[in-house]
């Protein structure tokens, strides 16, 4: 799937703790644009989107997830570096089991190596940093 040319199906999970929520750091070169993003990922043919949820963040963290309450879904158009991207995005809360708790983490990824960290939900409700897609602050 091209995730530029089709509507996209992803799952993120909005992870609190001590008024901080864990979110890996975004650069748009074009808009040259510093941004924030929950953990999660593409949901594939025939998985639950819990389950992808779980395995996104081991994939990208190692680390291992409790997945709560289904939060919500909304539908993100947006442009990136240039390229329009279209995503249906289902939010729900987890929790990082105590094991795999750090304080920050990096991208497991061979072509991203973003910063994962835990910020200050405030930052993102006075507009202080951005985070995408904007309807996570509902759930913040």
């Amino acid at each position: 799937m091209d995730k530029f040319k089709e509507i996209r199906p992803i799952v993120l999970g909005v992870a609190i703790k001590d008024g901080k929520i864990l979110v890996s750091e975004g650069y748009d070169r074009i808009k040259k644009q510093t941004f924030y993003r929950c953990l999660g990922g593409g949901i594939e043919f025939k998985e639950k989107s819990e389950n992808a949820l779980k395995r996104e963040f081991k994939e990208e963290i190692d680390a291992d997830v409790k997945v709560g309450n289904f939060l919500g879904i909304s539908e993100n158009i947006f442009t990136f570096n240039g390229k329009k991207g279209h995503e249906l995005v289902l939010f729900y809360n987890v929790e990082i089991n105590k094991d795999d708790y750090k304080k920050e983490y990096k991208i497991l990824d061979e072509e991203c190596h973003a910063p994962v960290k835990w910020i200050d939900i405030n930052e993102f409700k006075n507009n202080e940093k951005i985070i995408y897609p904007e309807e996570v602050k509902q759930y913040i």
